[in-house]
């Protein structure tokens, strides 16, 4: 970890050696802090642009589930997705449970404390914990094991007085005596078992006939004084808990939460994967009979020029088509950019590789998600220079003819490049009013807020085009 610290600080930021060390000495007790709050840590120091930060250093707990998949050092925490961390290098101040979108956008709550060095901020502290809808909600009402223990004791010794201690509780609780009889039970238990069907009050019944989870309790860990279960009834979906006491005549106490409103949420979030899949698929179908449209139109005409311009138009609607695809299949508005340019690359190869021409095409380099917007305008970029190469830039009768697409991600930002072993071309001749050209210079400065470079000699041709990463979820591929 401190020579990561030591080359991401290095190149990335301002800091000298004296403040690096000072970020080193932090990240030494960075997995201890992870383990001992059961959260994800970091530390974020600011780039030399100043508006965003990078994570230099990271620790997962190793006794719960982390909030990433993958790990974040070296990519950016962008200001409008993590506020906590823009306010505390600002003011120099702690900034406590404050809501932030994680590098794989998934939802965190953080806490923000900043690293001095010589009366200045040079770095943040970050700790993260999941901070998901259904998280959310477990944690505002669950319970640990020894909490729910101590609860249900609690309530065996309350009186007429206080039992109104166990109206407070967002669940419905339960006090079964040793006879098998409802003790007790607050007014939730009283209203959820009359939302059930249950007519008459549940206090002083036999809890064998109402018991919502068997009445042989054979799911019940009888090593254990904590359990539970999820059960479906009367259109209600609860989790049963029950904490075995022996004390005060109780024998157990069973704690029920209403969790409907959580099951519900979860359906329609797949609902709507389920159309966004379907309105992806539809409208990959749409742009793929417009392709064949104008395959076919391009078949009929007699004109040369009109074929070329028909051909030249379908490419570009099946680049487009690419991105739907994918996203017809994951559900979700991000996709890898390497399968993208695979099906530009079969695509392209299919409808205009020369019978006569001898050209293979490689794609190499890393996969990283984007958004379906950077993704489409990526594929009709490298679509319109991978049809130029196999255009323009071979003979008939090419024997041994190379286009290289390679795609380089370093968290910040990305660049593919088209390269090819042709003939190549004068660059000061290029006609920059040709439609295609247009369109790539268009789309890199426009709309992916890039820049693109050319290169072109007798030995061959090289044009890149970087881009800013909006997601950066990055999944190597060699």
């Amino acid at each position: 970890m401190p020579d990561t610290i030591e080359k991401l600080c290095k190149e990335y930021t301002y800091l000298t050696d004296e403040e690096i060390e000072t970020i080193k000495k932090v990240g030494v007790s960075l997995q201890i802090m992870a383990n001992l709050e059961d959260a994800d840590f970091f530390i974020d120091c600011l780039t030399t642009d100043e508006t965003t930060a990078i994570v230099v250093a990271e620790a997962k707990p190793q006794n719960v589930p982390s909030s990433y998949k993958k790990s974040v050092v070296g990519l950016l925490a962008e200001p409008q997705n993590e506020p906590a961390v823009a306010r505390t290098f600002k003011l120099g101040l702690p900034t406590k449970q404050m809501k932030a979108v994680t590098q794989e956008y998934a939802n965190v709550i953080q806490t923000v404390e900043p690293i001095w060095h010589d009366n200045h901020v040079i770095g943040v502290l970050i700790e993260e914990k999941n901070a998901d809808e259904n998280s959310e909600m477990r944690d505002r009402i669950r319970f640990t094991e020894q909490s729910y223990a101590k609860l249900a004791n609690v309530l065996t010794r309350l009186d007429k007085e206080s039992s109104w201690l166990a109206d407070c509780i967002d669940e419905a609780v339960i006090l079964v005596d040793m006879n098998g009889y409802v003790s007790y039970r607050n007014k939730i238990a009283r209203k959820l078992y009359q939302k059930l069907g249950y007519t008459v009050d549940i206090l002083g019944q036999p809890y064998r006939c109402m018991a919502l989870h068997g009445s042989n309790l054979e799911w019940f860990d009888q090593d254990a004084n904590y359990s539970g279960i999820e059960v479906n009834t009367a259109d209600l979906t609860l989790t049963v808990k029950q904490i075995s006491l022996k004390s005060n005549n109780v024998d157990f106490a069973v704690m029920i939460q209403d969790i409907t409103h959580i099951r519900e949420k979860e359906k329609e979030l797949i609902l709507k994967s389920v159309a966004i899949k379907e309105m992806h698929h539809r409208v990959k179908n749409s742009l793929q009979t417009i392709a064949s449209l104008l395959r076919l139109q391009g078949r009929r005409t007699k004109s040369s020029e009109a074929k070329k311009v028909l051909d030249e138009s379908m490419n570009r609607i099946l680049a487009i088509a690419s991105t739907h695809k994918l996203l017809a299949k994951v559900g979700v508005d991000q996709v890898n950019i390497r399968d993208v340019l695979e099906h530009i690359k079969d695509n392209t190869i299919r409808y205009f590789l020369k019978p006569t021409t001898d050209v293979t095409v490689e794609i190499r380099g890393d996969g990283f998600q984007v958004d379906s917007e950077i993704s489409t305008s990526v594929a009709l970029v490298v679509s319109e220079l991978l049809h130029n190469s196999l255009q323009y830039a071979f003979d008939d009768g090419k024997v041994g003819g190379k286009i290289t697409i390679e795609i380089e991600n370093d968290g910040r930002q990305s660049c593919i490049s088209v390269t090819d072993n042709g003939k190549g071309f004068d660059i000061n001749n290029v006609k920059e009013d040709s439609l295609g050209l247009s369109i790539v210079f268009s789309i890199v400065k426009d709309k992916l807020k890039g820049t693109i470079n050319v290169r072109s000699n007798e030995e061959g041709t090289s044009i890149a085009f970087d881009f800013k990463n909006k997601i950066t979820t990055i999944d190597n591929v060699t």
